[in-house]
């Protein structure tokens, strides 16, 4: 077994088993980080004294048969919004310099009471309010198939340890597609759990009301277990999970508008697969797609910029200029309009709910652009606007009807497929992404 291409659910067996010592495992990739020539552009800062306090601590108790749970001993790397006790957790912006919490966020305490291994804190968009994953103001990771290319964001760094070997797996965040984004564009798998399941505090926010967080993994077992870990329950049983009698709706219309032909082929062979599998698989234009997705500026960038106008306005000129731009979009909305526009999106949600009550997962490409060329959008405002609106896109749909969202790689690569399901229902979305897993593997 290659410790650093195993999943984390492969490698917690292997613990299990005796085979794989904690400590050797996670010294593999706290050298691996050090050593790789992108690490600080992935990394924003390890943690190797708390990494190998912790890997001790995981082999005393498997050698006493005393593991708590099944990735006791796995090390997994943290998205730099992940408050970490007596760590800096800057998010990503030169705002935050010097932020050193006192406590771990929830969710993280949670994996240090199943036995995860902290290795370090992640590379990511300022202050999460981009889904391309370009920060000059600190670092921009590379992206895993092409280092020209951008790397998805915000959860950038997140992405890149997990696809380069540097983690079992990560911990990232999403509020408008900011796990399943660097996904996509990097091979792996990226879970978008339901706003609420999970704890947001000690998270750095963006915009709470649609802030959620989720694993970035390898495969679809690994995120199943790893929500388990986050919030302190048991994993989905993924046996015998399959697509023969499962009912799937192709999400026509808004996710395909200028969508680019790469990602959609590569969509279309995967549910070509799915259906071949036994799914049935039907296709229809949703019409409350359409004004939920015209409500994103109302609601996205207003809250966002409520939330950090005092810091942002304090030193502006400490934030990249497309991103600031992101967060001044909201400052001239009026409350009225911020309240009306809630309303509105929340009977839009009670409709979406009926017309897919009869459907297993919603199905569309989870970005319809390939990653962007870096210099470009480094260069180009214009560009970096358009191709930014347009990655988020498709994703944004699951945040704004408050769904849970799988995305699964492609075969092309920088491709993926999204299924969305129901609020509060990542148990059969996890049965039902396993299954298409073995059947585009397949």
């Amino acid at each position: 077994m290659d410790w650093r291409t195993a999943g984390a659910g492969e490698l917690g067996r292997a613990i299990g088993r005796g085979e794989v010592d904690p400590v050797a495992l996670t010294e593999t990739f706290l050298d691996a980080a050090a050593a790789d020539p992108d690490g600080p552009r992935i990394y924003a800062r390890l943690t190797p004294d708390r990494a190998r306090a912790e890997a001790a601590a995981a082999r005393d108790r498997a050698r006493s048969g005393l593991r708590r749970g099944p990735l006791d001993g796995v090390p997994v790397s943290w998205k730099d919004l992940f408050d970490t006790a007596g760590v800096a957790t800057e998010a990503g912006s030169r705002l935050l310099e010097g932020r050193v919490p006192g406590r771990d966020a929830q969710v993280l305490a949670h994996a240090t009471a199943a036995g995860l291994i902290c290795l370090g804190k992640t590379h990511m968009t300022e202050l999460a309010f981009s889904g391309l994953g370009v920060n000059p103001m600190t670092a921009t990771p590379p992206n895993a198939f092409d280092p020209a290319l951008a790397p998805g964001g915000s959860s950038s760094g997140a992405a890149l340890s997990v696809a380069r070997g540097l983690a079992a797996a990560a911990i990232g965040s999403d509020t408008g597609g900011s796990v399943r984004i660097p996904s996509a564009w990097n091979g792996l798998v990226g879970l978008k759990t339901t706003h609420g399941r999970l704890p947001l505090d000690g998270v750095v926010p963006l915009a709470p009301s649609f802030d959620t967080v989720g694993p970035l993994a390898r495969n679809v077992e690994d995120c199943a277990l790893l929500l388990a870990v986050l919030e302190g329950g048991r994993p989905a049983d993924l046996r015998g999970a399959t697509l023969a009698g499962a009912r799937l709706l192709v999400l026509e219309g808004a996710p395909f508008d200028a969508a680019r032909d790469a990602p959609v082929a590569a969509f279309e062979a995967a549910v070509e697969r799915m259906g071949a599998a036994g799914a049935r698989v039907d296709r229809a234009d949703l019409p409350m797609t359409g004004p939920a997705l015209a409500l994103s500026p109302l609601l996205f960038a207003t809250e966002a910029y409520g939330v950090w106008s005092e810091v942002i306005e304090a030193a502006p000129d400490r934030m990249y200029a497309p991103v600031l731009d992101r967060f001044r979009g909201g400052r001239g909305v009026s409350a009225p309009d911020y309240v009306a526009g809630w309303r509105r999106l929340q009977a839009l949600r009670a409709d979406w709910r009926t017309a897919v009550a009869g459907y297993d997962a919603v199905l569309l490409p989870t970005a319809p652009i390939l990653p962007p060329d870096v210099a470009r959008l480094s260069s180009d405002a214009e560009y970096f606007m358009t191709e930014n609106l347009l990655a988020l896109r498709n994703t944004r749909i699951g945040n704004l009807f408050g769904l849970c969202a799988l995305s699964l790689p492609c075969a092309a690569p920088g491709t993926g497929l999204s299924l969305m399901g129901l609020p509060g229902q990542e148990e059969g979305l996890l049965r039902i992404g396993h299954a298409a897993e073995a059947a585009l593997r397949d």
